[in-house]
């Protein structure tokens, strides 16, 4: 099988888990996932705690990778209201082979018409405020993470982990999976349902 091609999409105030936690179990496979770094411009990124991360390759330059890893972060609300990455995601992020996002990063799908007419869920804390992005979209309250098609979305921060976890089962079956999270000492939620951290309030 050819090594696919995971971008991860960042920007100013990305979340360092959101990006990282996944981006440590596809790692554990590098002979099946070529992982790269994409932005909008090609100088370092900094995220919400402050460590920078640099670029592999820039927007306007990148094609539509296998597999899109779209964090959140406090960046995602002034993020929604750049044309230049979020038409990047309706033009070419769209052709990826799998879309996926982290907390807060179901806004910016959501902004780019990724997620019209699907189901999806974000951070549980900042639900209210994320999901009016998507009006088109059947927003999930509780979930740890949600799959429609080629597009799944996790819940807040350390659910990217769950998710990736989910995305290597898929990709390479579930020992790889398995494998994974005992490598890396992690107690996998497996179960997209189990969303221990939504809201009580909270409709199911």
């Amino acid at each position: 099988m050819a090594r696919q091609r995971l971008a991860t999409l960042l920007f100013p105030e990305f979340e360092l888990l959101d990006v990282f936690g996944p981006l440590e179990m596809f790692g554990m496979f590098p002979e099946e996932f070529d992982l790269r770094m994409i932005a909008e411009g090609a100088e370092p990124v900094a995220s919400t705690q402050g460590p920078r991360s640099t670029i592999d390759s820039v927007l306007e330059k990148t094609p539509a990778p296998d597999i899109l890893l779209v964090p959140g972060g406090r960046g995602t609300r002034r993020e929604v209201d750049n044309p230049a990455l979020i038409g990047w995601l309706r033009e070419v992020g769209m052709r990826s082979g799998l879309i996926t996002s982290v907390c807060t990063g179901s806004a910016l799908l959501a902004r780019a018409g990724v997620l019209d007419g699907r189901r999806a869920t974000t951070n549980k804390l900042a639900f209210d405020e994320i999901t009016p992005f998507g009006p088109n979209t059947d927003w999930v309250s509780r979930a740890r993470w949600v799959e429609d098609g080629p597009v799944i979305t996790a819940s807040g921060v350390s659910a990217g982990i769950d998710m990736s976890l989910a995305v290597i089962a898929q990709v390479l079956g579930p020992e790889a999976a398995r494998d994974a999270a005992l490598w890396a000492e992690y107690e996998a939620n497996t179960d997209p349902d189990n969303d221990p951290f939504a809201l009580q309030e909270a409709t199911p």
